[in-house]
């Protein structure tokens, strides 16, 4: 009898496997980074840059969606490093999200991490990159989530995909870079090239021998995922002659629209389908700068690729047929082009109805901007070169964010170790003015500095109005949330104000995002639900603001149940 029992139990299983497609594990994707100084030469000059394998940029990585990715972190350079994982939700993983001192410890030199994550629910372009100090200037790669096997893409599949990662080079250390401005107080350099897969391309010096070349057929179409990864500056992308149809962004499908030019804050992503429509020949691909504030120094240059037919004339230097070889030059947007930032950010649509939430639980309005710090009596003046004899900072709602330094906040909030943080966070201005005007008191340029986090329950709505400021200048900032995707419902310029400006919001069908490009002058509003507990740092994505402390953070409670539950923190977890 007990045979037959356990045989039907085996037939029982067996059917449950075949007719549940769940049931079969999802794969799991084993990979070693290994972060090492290596010699890499651009615009004529070698640097020991920090990379991943020896690679810049770094692997890439590809899986599908519902799969689970470990990576073991080796570090063998001279400097701490973390690796976060941009825009994975890290559902009750936290430990694994890796921004430095917030979800763990640095992994000294000659230490070691294993990431351990699963991806669920999120189909597109995402990427990882270093989330310690300037690191992340070359230490960067693209992670790309398809569709899970056997599904297919909501757009006509592509014939391939190509990454590119656009980015920034420094003819110098980036570490050095960002230390030195620490130093002084003052912004830090800019960098001296922009690049696209670690090329600078065909207008720089010592360049054109190695610009990346993406080929196409006739009639082919190819799918661009196109990743800001500069540390301090938004882009714009085209390429010559073609039109781009958007299908994604942040690893969410839109739906789809077409347009000349892209532009992306660094953290963003953006899926585009181009297709070989045009006489054969060679085509630029260009990025260059948006700078939306006034008076500061920006790298106004522009990085090329080529996009090359196959069929085109090939003799580098002549013509053929009366074909130019040299690659055919874009048309690109004037640097300080809002008017098309504008345009592009709003014709974001989800693929499908949004699950926006409707009625809310929290509800914060939270000012981001710049400041500046008197200079303080024990510092000469060579420690205050910021303006007018002071010192670069930045806040949200008047604080500075400090980040701990013997524990991460992470495990400080998990193990109740008292003094690392507070929870008192300000959910509005603590003082009202006229954000975006122009006669801003000097009294509000210096913010108070502190490691104040924001707590919510578990399963919180939660509304979030993010609003530049003209405190030292107005700017674009890109502000990412970590371990969330949320709904961008509405942005506009001037303040905002709550009485006439809800009617804009859209709640049908608002793009998901991690990263919110919150308008020079203007606002956006976001929605999310606090669905993932853990803490989470929501900061602007360029990286001299986050030095300077244009950063907040969330303690977002335990639920009920394991399932609503951080997971313990992993037995190779770095200690500080």
């Amino acid at each position: 009898m007990e045979i037959i029992k356990s045989f039907l139990c085996f037939i029982s299983f067996t059917v449950l496997l075949l007719f549940n497609p769940m049931a079969e594990a999802n794969k799991a994707h084993h990979h070693e980074f290994i972060i090492q100084a290596t010699k890499v030469k651009r615009l004529c000059e070698t640097h020991n840059s920090i990379t991943v394998n020896g690679m810049f940029p770094g692997p890439q990585l590809v899986i599908n969606n519902g799969d689970t990715l470990i990576v073991k972190v080796i570090n063998r350079a001279r400097y701490n490093v973390t690796i976060h994982w941009h825009g994975v939700r890290q559902m009750r993983t936290g430990w694994a999200d890796g921004p430095e001192f917030v979800t763990q410890c640095p992994i000294r030199p000659g230490s070691s991490y294993t990431y351990r994550f699963t991806i669920q629910g999120q189909e597109g372009t995402l990427w990882w990159h270093a989330h310690s100090s300037w690191l992340r200037a070359t230490v960067y790669g693209s992670l790309l989530v398809l569709p899970p096997a056997g599904s297919s893409y909501p757009f006509p599949t592509p014939h391939r995909d190509v990454p590119l990662l656009l980015g920034e080079w420094w003819d110098a250390n980036p570490i050095d870079v960002v230390r030195e401005s620490t130093r002084t107080g003052a912004a830090p350099n800019i960098s001296d090239a922009y690049t696209i897969n670690g090329q600078p391309g065909d207008l720089y010096k010592c360049s054109s021998q190695v610009t990346t070349i993406v080929p196409i057929n006739v009639g082919e179409t190819i799918l661009l995922r196109v990743i800001n990864s500069a540390l301090n500056q938004p882009l714009f992308f085209t390429v010559a002659n073609h039109k781009f149809t958007v299908v994604g962004a942040d690893a969410s499908y839109l739906k789809p629209f077409t347009t000349n030019v892209i532009v992306l804050g660094p953290g963003q992503t953006t899926d585009v389908l181009i297709t070989g429509d045009q006489p054969p020949n060679r085509y630029y691909m260009a990025a260059r700068a948006y700078q939306s504030t006034q008076n500061a120094p920006f790298g106004n240059t522009t990085t090329t690729a080529i996009l090359q037919y196959k069929s085109a004339p090939c003799c580098i230097g002549g013509t053929n047929n009366g074909i130019s070889v040299k690659p055919i030059m874009p048309l690109l947007p004037a640097y300080n082009d809002t008017n098309t930032v504008t345009r592009f950010s709003q014709s974001f649509r989800s693929l499908k109805r949004a699950e926006v939430p409707t009625e809310l639980d929290e509800s914060l309005y939270i000012i981001v901007g710049l400041g500046l710090n008197n200079c303080p009596k024990n510092f000469r003046s060579r420690r205050c070169q910021g303006p007018n004899g002071t010192r670069f900072t930045a806040s949200m709602n008047n604080v500075s964010f400090a980040l701990p330094s013997n524990y991460s906040l992470l495990q400080a909030h998990h193990h109740n170790i008292p003094g690392v943080f507070t929870t008192d966070f300000p959910a509005k201005p603590p003082v009202k003015f006229d954000y975006t005007g122009s006669n801003i008191s000097q009294s509000l340029y210096q913010p108070d500095r502190g490691t104040k986090l924001y707590k919510l329950k578990y399963g919180s709505r939660v509304q979030i109005v993010l609003q530049d400021t003209g405190i030292v200048t107005p700017e674009n900032h890109p502000i990412h949330l970590h371990g969330y995707d949320f709904y961008i419902v509405a942005e506009g310029f001037g303040n905002f104000n709550p009485k006439k400006d809800t009617a804009k919001f859209n709640l049908e069908d608002p793009p998901l995002r991690n990263t919110v490009g919150v308008p020079v002058n203007g606002w956006a509003v976001i929605r999310f639900v606090a669905d993932n507990p853990g803490v989470w740092i929501m900061h602007c994505h360029l990286d001299a603001h986050i030095s300077w402390g244009l950063a907040m953070a969330f303690l977002v409670e335990n639920g009920k149940g394991l399932l609503e539950t951080i997971e313990e923190p992993p037995a190779d977890l770095p200690v500080c």
